[in-house]
């Protein structure tokens, strides 16, 4: 079983860097592919970014490729989701997710094992 939290929201100017982490329990936490997703008021969650065990390959959502990073410190069973140049669009709750089967598919959510509570992201314009 992993668990997975999320920190790092709140409420946010527009234009702003927040950095979104998420600590995961468990030893194996450096053979998992992770994700992060969000889901705004009245939409369907959907794909943020994600990150390979490895940390060699990255995946971005078209609207935020280029304004967020992902990252891993698998040392600190971590991973990390900076945002730059945040909109009010951006305005969501951000969940991080575990792919403990090593799926080639990081993009959507059935990939996903386990999720975290989800953290709140609020842009103000």
């Amino acid at each position: 079983q992993v668990q997975l939290v999320e920190s790092g929201g709140g409420l946010v100017q527009a234009g702003g860097s927040p950095r979104l982490s998420c600590a995961a329990s468990g030893r194996t936490f450096s053979n998992y592919n992770m994700g992060w997703f969000r889901q705004a008021p009245g939409k369907e969650r959907e794909f943020v970014a994600a990150i390979s065990w490895t940390g060699l390959s990255k995946y971005y959502s078209d609207s935020v490729k280029g304004r967020f990073t992902i990252s891993r410190d698998n040392a600190k069973n971590t991973v990390y989701l900076e945002m730059n140049s945040l909109k009010p669009e951006d305005t969501a709750v951000y969940y991080c997710a575990a792919d403990a089967t090593g799926s080639r598919n990081l993009r959507v959510e059935r990939t996903y094992n386990y999720w975290g509570q989800g953290t709140q992201i609020t842009v103000s314009s």
